[in-house]
């Protein structure tokens, strides 16, 4: 079970895939094609390339704010910390009735290919022990949950991409090139307007892209694994829908098609008449059952976590936040569960999952918009490791083609959408009124305007960059590891000394007179914006006058009390009592690596071997140890016998493994920061860092050597 009720990550990169990919494939490709061409023609194919590409601003938009902000509930905590609890709750509830309701469908649409092989299969039967299947998988574990999805979607895949390759080597080899042609003309069979009319109704298609923003929190790396994932996922399911779809248009009459509500099967037949008994429409129908469950699971594990982000900031009960033993929201699940049963038992969901298609381009517009309220804040700790291209012009689009596909759905899907807002603010109004004080970015981004400012979200967005950790890119083991250290063992120091003592020795390196630097620290101090955290207080500031940051550290024998009354609150806070100081300054035009540097320090100090290892600590080297990441540094003494008789060795001629940098040399009392021409002698000893291998691999070299 993961600490603080927080959720496991457990979830890499090919389960993003699964969950994004198997979101997607259900009647999106095995019953809408040929309800689609009725309105379009053979400009189907077309429509969903269209739609694939107009999906793009909410991928990206989405991949921006999960790797800024990875947290169970996805749409709904991105709404929430923009614009607002009330814009979080319509997020919220909206994206879990809407997602309910389309698990639901994706599972009653088992049977249309089942009952290939098995007439009078009862549907909605079926559909709900597959729920209770999946409810039990989910409670299980995410890890569990992805598991099952994997499968599904290897075999959906594999399946597809068989059909995918006969389509083709059918139309290329045996149909005739005039029957191809004459099924495809005319190609705009309704007109412009038909093929917008097709576009907004196989958009939905795509829409299950984003269901993995819910599960942000349950992501390991999610910087790197959520918009990867989702992007190979939308280019694999682009190409076999497109790809796909023409098959099914140059293999079908179109008379034919507009009528059948298992087109895939229908072209199996054709494609897979070389295979014995029927195998080949099994085998789509294995891929199409494997497609709706994966969906129905995906949705269930999506929708799941939307009660639990919002029952964490209390506009739903707080019981909904509780962690069970295999670390996942039991109750939500079970509740998740209901509800797709209770759709699945009394309602007609293929009819009412067209509505909540409506609601989920909705979400997606909010989702646009969200960036930019996020950009246009200015909040520093708004860190997103993956930062949508062409802001804010993607999210302008994003914002009215979400808007015109929409009116394209009709007006039934417009009321549908505005009935389902006003039952959300009025859920909000009733339950969640006096219980929530936060305020989203957007008070932020109106603070020129004499706005309200939530800085309770800033503290949030800090506390999830601890959680995030450094970036590969980020220098923080070389800052450290030329990091000037200072070690006070006589009497009791006040902190303007030890400011001083720090700004004399930033001021050997930065173009910024001592006596500025030792203000600065002072001035940040008396105003309360020092972190102090148990006996470790971290001063800082930024300038734009370096390029990459500066750190002292600094160890004393004896207390220092650090000035902690804050003038912007009536009551006194005492001073409080330390013994480290990290002093961090950083380049202005980088805030966010400055927090993460602050996030890191802040990371390593709450550990709890970090006091015993820090006071025990024998000399300056060590100490820089204790803070760098044992994985990822070495340091070394260089050895007559690896020098093999030379008296020393230029670094740009050392035979070093990828992307390792010698940072920093120490011979005997001095600290040489190295460049290409400088040497390394014997007895020197030599602070390497890199990447976790390649420090093993350097390590394994020069042990190699022996005496």
């Amino acid at each position: 079970m993961a600490s603080n009720g927080k959720l496991k990550k457990e979830l890499g990169l090919f389960d993003v895939f699964a969950v994004s990919t198997g979101a997607m494939f259900s009647s999106g490709f095995f019953l809408l094609p040929g309800l689609a061409a009725a309105y379009s023609g053979p400009s189907v194919i077309l429509a969903y390339f269209v739609a694939g590409i107009l999906i793009l601003p909410a991928m990206f938009s989405a991949c921006e704010l999960s790797t800024a902000l990875p947290r169970a509930g996805g749409a709904y905590y991105f709404l929430d910390r923009s614009l607002g609890p009330m814009f979080g709750t319509i997020g919220g509830l909206g994206v879990f009735v809407a997602t309910t309701l389309k698990t639901a469908f994706a599972l009653v649409g088992i049977a249309f290919y089942a009952e290939l092989f098995y007439k009078d299969i009862p549907i909605k039967t079926v559909a709900v022990v597959l729920t209770f299947l999946f409810m039990g998988v989910n409670i299980f574990g995410a890890k569990e949950t992805t598991w099952l999805q994997r499968i599904l979607v290897s075999v959906l895949l594999a399946v597809l991409f068989l059909f995918v390759a006969a389509g083709l080597y059918h139309l290329l080899f045996v149909q005739e090139s005039s029957v191809t042609s004459s099924r495809m003309s005319p190609f705009l069979a309704h007109g412009i307007g038909g093929l917008l009319a097709t576009v907004g109704m196989v958009f939905v298609s795509y829409a299950g892209l984003t269901k993995v923003a819910s599960v942000a929190e349950e992501v390991k790396n999610p910087e790197r694994n959520i918009p990867l994932g989702m992007m190979l996922s939308l280019g694999i399911t682009s190409v076999v829908y497109v790809v796909g779809v023409f098959i099914l248009v140059a293999l079908i009459p179109e008379p034919e098609l507009i009528l059948d509500e298992t087109p895939v099967a229908t072209a199996a037949k054709s494609l897979f008449d070389w295979l014995p008994g029927g195998v080949g429409v099994l085998l789509v129908v294995i891929s199409a059952l494997a497609a709706f469950a994966s969906t129905g699971n995906a949705g269930l594990l999506a929708s799941s976590r939307y009660p639990l982000a919002m029952a964490r900031d209390n506009l739903m009960p707080r019981r909904f936040s509780g962690i069970g033993r295999f670390g996942t929201p039991v109750l939500s699940i079970v509740v998740t569960t209901g509800m797709i049963i209770f759709f699945i038992v009394a309602f007609d969901a293929k009819g009412i999952a067209k509505l909540a298609s409506a609601f989920i381009l909705f979400i997606f517009v909010l989702t646009c918009f969200a960036v930019i309220v996020m950009r246009e804040s200015k909040i520093s700790s708004y860190d997103p490791g993956y930062k949508s291209p062409l802001y804010p012009w993607m999210q302008i689009f994003g914002i009215l083609n979400g808007i015109v596909l929409i009116a394209y759905l009709g007006w039934m899907a417009v009321a549908f959408t505005v009935g389902v807002v006003v039952a959300c603010i009025a859920w909000y109004r009733w339950y969640a009124v006096g219980k929530v004080e936060r305020h989203g970015a957007i008070y932020h981004w109106f603070r020129h305007l004499g706005g309200l400012q939530d800085e309770g979200l800033d503290r949030e967005f800090r506390g999830i960059l601890q959680e995030k950790g450094l970036r590969s890119q980020d220098p923080f083991e070389k800052i450290v590891a030329r990091s000037q250290v200072i070690d006070i063992d006589h009497a009791q120091v006040d902190f303007e000394e030890v400011a001083g003592l720090a700004a004399r020795s930033l001021a050997e390196r930065l173009p910024i007179p001592e006596t500025a630097i030792a203000e600065h620290f002072m001035k940040g101090t008396l105003t309360g914006h020092t972190p102090v955290a148990g006996t470790v207080a971290l001063p800082h500031f930024r300038t734009a006058t370096i390029t990459e940051p500066e750190l002292v550290l600094l160890r004393s024998r004896h207390t220092i009390r650090i000035p902690s009354d804050d003038p912007s609150t009536e009551q006194i806070e005492p001073d409080q009592k330390v013994r480290t100081v990290f002093f961090l300054v950083s380049p202005e035009l980088d805030p966010q690596l400055h927090l993460r540097i602050l996030a890191q320090i802040a990371s390593r100090v709450s550990k709890p071997d970090f006091e015993g290892e820090w006071n025990t600590a024998v000399n300056k080297q060590a100490l820089r140890e204790v803070l760098l990441r044992d994985d990822r540094f070495f340091t070394w003494v260089v050895t007559e016998a690896y020098l093999q008789g030379k008296g020393g060795i230029a670094v740009k001629d050392l035979q070093l493994p990828p992307d390792i940098l010698l940072a920093m040399i120490r011979r005997g009392t001095e600290i040489i920061i190295p460049k290409g021409g400088t040497e390394l002698r014997p007895g020197d000893q030599a602070t390497f860092i890199g990447d976790p291998a390649n420090i093993r691999e350097l390590k394994k070299s020069v042990q190699s050597v022996k005496a």
